[in-house]
């Protein structure tokens, strides 16, 4: 009877030390378990409060730390992809980036619209996608080379049919190593640049011929009058009457310069004047 007893308290003993062992030691590692697989997913854990011994509440505590580390680089992380979404979604000009194969992995809405391209891109290389061979040259060369570069494209889409001009400019992408991993463009509208251009051409053009008519008649009139000293002076009078009234064109132009480049570097500070129709076609008519 002493035997059996003693054998029970024994084995109450054993399951006592192994309850307490099991709750300090094991339990707390199962939960540590739930923890990890709670991080794992990115959920936050209910608590972090464990029981048990202080090696698994160290290791609690420590999966806190890291959580809360996680949380923070991921908010980061996403507060500044958002940034550059913003960022790229809101430029006016297209940004296009590419990685060594020639694949697109960023195409902002200017240069899809430029392009007249989908929402998603299919992963095929550039210039399938593109179909423009100045563009895949330009990033060939690029990458090649791993210094920036740029070029003029031409390419349809104004409405009334007329090229639009594209001023772009590729830059080498490099990781920490410095090894070149892909190429950034950027695709800027110079349209109304080059049709400024041609209209100052075409003005100077315009500017040169009116210019050279009253030139032209006040040499060829000083030539007769070099020539010819026996003019009669009613001769002599309607050349020179011709002389001056070109000479005061030549003024009048001269003053439509000044004014006309006064309008454009500053504001415009209009004298406003009544006239006679009749008599500005008449002048006109005369001329």
């Amino acid at each position: 009877m002493i035997a059996w007893t003693l054998l029970a308290a024994a084995l109450a003993a054993f399951a006592a030390v192994g309850f307490l062992v099991w709750r300090r030691w094991v339990a707390p590692w199962s939960v540590i378990s739930e923890l990890i697989s709670d991080l794992r997913q990115s959920r936050r854990p209910r608590t972090y409060l464990i029981q048990g011994a202080s090696a698994p509440r160290r290791v609690a505590l420590a999966l806190e730390n890291i959580f809360e580390r996680q949380f923070l680089l991921e908010q980061q992380l996403s507060d500044r992809a958002s940034g550059t979404e913003t960022i790229v979604t809101a430029m006016q000009e297209g940004l296009l980036v590419i990685d060594t194969n020639h694949r697109i992995r960023m195409a902002n809405r200017a240069f899809r619209e430029l392009f007249n391209l989908p929402q998603r891109l299919p992963a095929a290389p550039l210039l399938e996608i593109l179909r423009n061979s100045d563009t895949d040259r330009l990033t060939t060369q690029t990458l090649r080379s791993g210094e920036p570069h740029r070029q003029e494209l031409a390419i349809a889409g104004t409405p009334d049919g007329a090229p639009r001009f594209m001023q772009l400019s590729a830059v080498p992408t490099k990781n920490d190593a410095g090894h070149t991993t892909g190429v950034a463009v950027l695709f800027h509208d110079i349209t109304q640049l080059k049709q400024a251009d041609q209209v100052r051409r075409d003005f100077v053009a315009k500017v040169s011929h009116e210019l050279r008519t009253p030139l032209s008649i006040l040499r060829g009139y000083i030539e007769t009058l070099l020539d010819d000293a026996d003019l009669t002076p009613d001769e002599l009078n309607r050349i020179l009457d011709v002389m001056k009234k070109h000479s005061d064109r030549l003024t009048a132009l001269t003053d439509d310069l000044l004014s006309l480049a006064r309008l454009e570097s500053a504001p415009p500070n209009l004298q406003l004047d009544q006239i006679r129709i009749s008599e500005l076609f008449a002048s006109i008519v005369r001329d």
